[in-house]
């Protein structure tokens, strides 16, 4: 706000929700921040999500170049990977700067470090179910976790995209701050 700088916000789940064009003032600010606050404060809703798309809409709305900040767990259906892939591609084409924080929960999503005891795996989006025993799918799990992070900050470096794993239970605060002194390091 200091810095004048004009800041836009875009939510999305399987297609855009709120999409405000950069401003910089103090009314729009306000705005910004109610918006941020009503999703805080609701109650999670199980809605499909579609990155893929959002992404794209996003890249055909913005004419200037941006900063846009991806927060998202880049979950999308496997078979969409490559489009996915393409939507990131897309937005460093159009000379936008792409800050990508990937969001997981470290210690269940991706140490896959759960008791040793069964569970029903819900998926929040479809509402699916699937009753498993960690110990029996640790090892697949962990394979396909790790080639797709793998994949993604691969592809992230290829187009430029800077890459901020996101642990959730460590909270924002210091993520933020971490990739703060990096930034300003480089510049």
């Amino acid at each position: 706000r200091r810095q004048r700088d004009a800041v836009g916000l875009t939510t999305f789940s399987e297609n855009v929700e709120i999409y405000t064009p950069a401003k910089s003032t103090m009314a729009h600010h306000k705005f910004l921040f109610n918006q941020m606050e009503t999703y805080l404060n609701a109650d999670p809703d199980s809605n499909k999500t579609s990155a893929v798309d959002a992404m794209h809409q996003i890249a055909e709305r913005l004419h200037r170049r941006s900063l846009i900040v991806v927060l998202s767990d880049m979950f999308d259906n496997s078979d969409k990977q490559d489009e996915l892939f393409s939507a990131l591609q897309r937005l460093k084409f159009n000379k936008h700067e792409v800050i990508l924080f990937h969001i997981t929960d470290k210690q269940t999503e991706l140490d896959f470090d759960l008791e040793n005891r069964p569970y029903t795996f819900v998926d929040t989006e479809t509402g699916e179910q699937v009753k498993a025993h960690p110990n029996e799918i640790r090892d697949t799990y962990l394979a396909q976790m790790d080639k797709f992070m793998k994949e993604l900050k691969l592809k992230c470096g290829q187009y430029g995209i800077d890459f901020v794993e996101a642990d959730i239970s460590k909270g924002f605060n210091d993520i933020l701050l971490q990739y703060m002194i990096k930034r300003k390091k480089l510049f």
